[in-house]
């Protein structure tokens, strides 16, 4: 059986895991965390990353029990992401790589957070519901890539609590402090909701929610935000699941971790015939996993780079990443 080592680190998540056709057999983590009330500093999680790094690598082979001249394939996180952070994955697959042989293949991020999701909720061709600290995409798959018919047009969701977390004083990621705010609450405090088609603007929302702290308790401002954001994407995602005609519809990326966000998207799902997936939580966000298992595919696609060619783009759509693995996959369950 093949196996891939994948490593990951586009942001405060350095982590490496190791797949092969079927089982995830380890994927460990070492996540910086910045000081109270201050979000992700990129060179200080790239110091963490190269301080980290050799670590994670041990233990993750380790808990698979298997060494490196057992890894057929390596991936890394090409993007996007913070550039200094990236280049620290990059340059340690480059090292592995080269100094044992070994192909190496770049990943895209995003595509990694699908294919993960796909992976592990046995989706065949879902509409797919990305939203992290770092994206929030409505994509379906056509023409051998995942294409966007609804997005942000300015921050993400997870921008948006991660922010409105650091006025209140929390270290990024403030997503479960939020969601633990928000359920000792009911009442809702009206604030701005924009919905343009099947993309939504979160700027406007923050500021009010940060004005709105003076004069009202925390819990009912994180109630209200949350209730306010998650309703803009459940209204922009049934849209798109009755315009596309999909029949399941999955939640990947951080934020999916949220529980109130799943009971907003099973009740669109309901009225439109959908079925639900959701990543498992210990798989939401950043992961080794979802590197190693995107990497495997894309290598047996024939899909690799010269370890001298090893690239990074902080900005890499994943509209702009062809995944031929997965037309035919599609072809397949149909």
């Amino acid at each position: 059986m093949t196996i891939c080592l994948g490593i990951e680190s586009t942001a405060h998540t350095f982590s490496c895991s190791l797949v092969d056709e079927q089982n995830i057999l380890s994927d460990v983590r070492s996540i910086y965390k910045p000081p109270e009330g201050s979000g992700i500093h990129p060179r200080e999680a790239s110091r963490h990353h190269a301080e980290e790094s050799a670590n994670v690598l041990r233990e993750a082979l380790a808990t698979a029990k298997v060494s490196i001249k057992d890894v057929d394939v390596l991936a890394y996180s090409a993007g996007p992401g913070l550039g200094p952070c990236l280049r620290v994955g990059a340059v340690v697959a480059r090292c592995l790589a080269s100094y044992h042989a070994k192909p190496l293949v770049p990943v895209n991020h995003a595509v990694g957070h699908v294919e993960l999701g796909i992976r592990l909720t046995h989706a065949r061709d879902p509409l797919v519901l990305l939203v992290s600290g770092g994206h929030c995409m409505i994509l379906l798959f056509s023409s051998r890539r995942w294409r966007v018919i609804g997005e942000t047009l300015d921050i993400t969701p997870g921008q948006l609590l991660d922010q409105f977390g650091r006025e209140l004083g929390f270290a990024s990621p403030c997503g479960a402090r939020i969601e633990e705010l928000a359920a000792k609450s009911s009442k809702y405090i009206r604030l701005p909701y924009t919905v343009k088609g099947n993309d939504v603007s979160y700027s406007g929302l923050l500021t009010a929610a940060k004005k709105a702290l003076s004069s009202n308790r925390v819990e009912d401002v994180c109630y209200s935000l949350q209730e306010t954001a998650f309703a803009m994407l459940a209204e922009a995602t049934e849209r798109a699941l009755a315009f596309s005609r999909k029949d399941e519809l999955l939640v990947v990326g951080g934020v999916a971790a949220n529980r109130r966000l799943a009971e907003m998207l099973a009740t669109i799902c309901d009225r439109q015939g959908a079925r639900l997936h959701v990543v498992p939580i210990r798989y939401a966000g950043d992961c080794g996993a979802q590197i190693a298992c995107t990497g495997l595919e894309a290598y047996k696609a024939g899909i690799m780079v010269e370890p001298m060619k090893a690239f990074v783009r902080q900005s890499w759509r994943i509209d702009a990443t062809d995944v031929p693995w997965r037309e035919q996959s599609i072809k397949i369950s149909s």
